[in-house]
């Protein structure tokens, strides 16, 4: 995914986007507003996934920069912040951001809040161009996902997962190809963010690669997490 930093600080600037690079971003770095204004500008450029926008921007305040982006894409802003108190988030979210991260933030919080705002943007974008919501069969090869009746075959044959094992699976479809970090999965499938659920997120993957009978169809990414990888047409 594309990502958008709008930060003057190039000392914060670089650390942040290294953290991004590791998870699989291509970090644009714009140092003040215009720079950003301008980034999104270049017609046939593929387009940003979010933009991660500082409020205290040199040559215009990041509210006026936010309603401007605004006004330009739908693309999602998350601005992050050191101004804690509830009237600027509330500004903030009216001037038409997604989210709103204060500083000092967590990155793992800051890493979910990205992919959550992206996710929600993509479902919108999707549901617009075929006027429906997610698709309710994903097809693998021969993996076949009924999402409303949570049916899963595999040629044909049914395979009887658990509700856990369903959920992940129906998690790491949504995106083939796209890497889910371990703690985005804990969160969304077990609805926590404690860290010994990471035990049980190995045991569901290793029970789904059996069952499926499709080792490399989950692919483990080491020190981030897991991706679905779609089997080669035969």
């Amino acid at each position: 995914m594309r990502l958008l930093l709008v930060e003057d600080d190039d000392h914060v600037a670089a650390a942040l986007s290294a953290i991004l690079a590791r998870h699989g971003f291509r970090v644009t770095h714009a140092r003040n507003g215009e720079e950003a204004l301008q980034a999104l500008l270049p017609a046939g450029a593929p387009p940003f996934g979010v933009v991660l926008l500082d409020l205290g921007l040199p040559d215009q305040d990041g509210y006026e920069v936010c309603g401007k982006i605004r006004k330009r894409t739908a693309t999602p802003v998350i601005m992050v912040t050191a101004r804690a108190d509830v009237r600027s988030r509330i500004h903030g979210l009216n001037m038409g951001a997604d989210d709103y991260v204060t500083k000092p933030y967590d990155t793992g919080e800051l890493l979910a809040r990205i992919h959550a705002v992206a996710r929600r943007a993509g479902a919108s974008e999707e549901a617009a161009a075929t006027g429906t919501g997610t698709p309710a069969v994903v097809r693998l090869g021969t993996v076949s996902i009924e999402l409303p009746t949570r049916r899963v075959s595999v040629d044909g044959a049914d395979v009887p997962l658990t509700r856990k094992e369903f959920d992940l699976l129906a998690l790491l479809a949504q995106q083939p190809g796209v890497v889910f970090r371990r703690e985005q999965i804990i969160s969304e499938v077990w609805r926590t963010s404690w860290e010994g659920t990471g035990r049980t997120l190995e045991v569901h993957v290793a029970s789904l690669r059996s069952k499926l009978r499709m080792p490399a169809l989950i692919e483990t990414v080491r020190g981030v997490g897991y991706r679905l990888v779609a089997p080669a047409a035969p």
